[in-house]
């Protein structure tokens, strides 16, 4: 009887283990792919003078495709030979219900470690920046 009992004993611990084991598949999803691609500036809003070693903060406002789209990043750009920057958005690689898009805005951060008057650029349109002027005393 007790051989019998010992077994069942060990029997339902080998079992329950097993159960909590198991690892979920949920743990582990893989996020949705995304497309992005750049979107249009309409405008910068920001201050005019800073001094050097200060962080100057500027609202970008862009206008993206469709509703669903998210802020990715901020990055480098040229046309014909001006450099500046570009917003990226993402966009889920499902249907968007959302068609109707509000403009949506991201924060640039600007610091300069030089006195002197520096414009900052964001993409406007295909063949053209829209320009922030800043002086830095």
């Amino acid at each position: 009887m007790k051989s019998f009992r010992l077994k069942s004993v060990l029997v339902v611990l080998f079992l329950s283990i097993a159960f909590v084991s198991c690892s979920s598949d949920d743990d582990n999803k893989t996020p949705a792919p995304t497309t992005t691609k750049a979107a249009l500036v309409t405008e910068i809003k920001g201050p005019a003078t800073g001094k050097v070693n200060d962080e100057l903060s500027y609202d970008v406002t862009y206008v993206v495709d469709n509703a669903c789209a998210e802020f990715d990043k901020i990055s480098e750009v040229t046309i014909g030979s001006v450099k500046g920057l570009q917003v990226i958005a993402k966009y889920p690689s499902e249907v968007c219900t959302q068609q109707v898009p509000d403009p949506k805005k991201t924060v640039y951060k600007f610091k300069a470690t030089a006195k002197g008057t520096f414009e900052i650029k964001f993409k406007k349109s295909e063949t053209e920046f829209l320009t922030q002027k800043v002086v830095i005393e």
